[in-house]
């Protein structure tokens, strides 16, 4: 079972959709083609950075922010109500003065986000969005097919699992909090905020095992 909510009625037209560059990204481009060709950046050391900010200084926002609401009910709660102020409380804002809204997964219940016109992503507390989500593929499947395209993310669920699709746009962006793995009473936040992987707040993975740190 799957639930797509559509959210796209006042997107931000100026969005370039299909991956096309916006007028910043094709000067950036333009720049690091320059550079590479005088020989003053090197494009590997690029891509290793911009990696970098891609899977983990970004997304270590986010995951502070779930590993609180994993330690915190009041926190929790107030996440529930009211992500962009319980978000904010942590300094984590968004740009563009875009809403956040938090999105928790339970037992029988699964959510994944998508943004079906472009890519609208949460970069305060995700940074830089991964190539696959603002590819069309992903974007089309992901409110098509949902089951089996967090199959091909290595994540089987139950038949008995809802799945719930939440449609990003540039006024609502939402981090999914995942369930807790078990065997963490013991933890910090600090050390449960490495459990929580950025595929986990975007709904194409879950939270890591404990075990899987050591």
């Amino acid at each position: 079972m799957s639930e797509h909510h559509h959210g796209h009625d006042h997107h931000d037209h100026d969005h370039h959709h299909d991956n096309h560059f916006t007028d910043m990204e094709a000067r950036v481009k333009a720049l690091e083609t320059v550079l590479t060709e005088k020989g003053l950046i090197d494009p590997a050391a690029i891509d290793a950075i911009v990696e970098t900010y891609e899977t983990k200084i970004g997304p270590r926002n986010g995951a502070r922010v779930v590993a609180k609401a994993w330690n915190d009910a009041e926190f929790a709660d107030w996440l529930k109500r009211d992500a962009t102020a319980a978000i904010a409380s942590l300094g984590y804002t968004g740009r563009q003065g875009e809403h956040m809204r938090a999105v928790f997964n339970t037992t029988d219940t699964h959510n994944l986000v998508v943004c079906t016109l472009c890519s609208c992503y949460p970069w305060s507390v995700l940074g830089l969005p991964p190539v696959w989500y603002k590819a069309p593929p992903y974007r089309s499947r992901a409110v098509i097919d949902p089951r089996g395209v967090l199959a091909e993310f290595g994540l089987t669920l139950s038949e008995d699992t809802r799945i719930r699709v939440w449609d990003s746009t540039a006024e609502l962006r939402y981090l999914v909090v995942p369930e807790r793995p078990a065997g963490t009473d013991g933890l910090d936040e600090e050390q449960l905020a490495d459990l929580v992987t950025r595929d986990a707040m975007i709904g194409t993975g879950l939270a890591l095992a404990p075990e899987a740190l050591r």
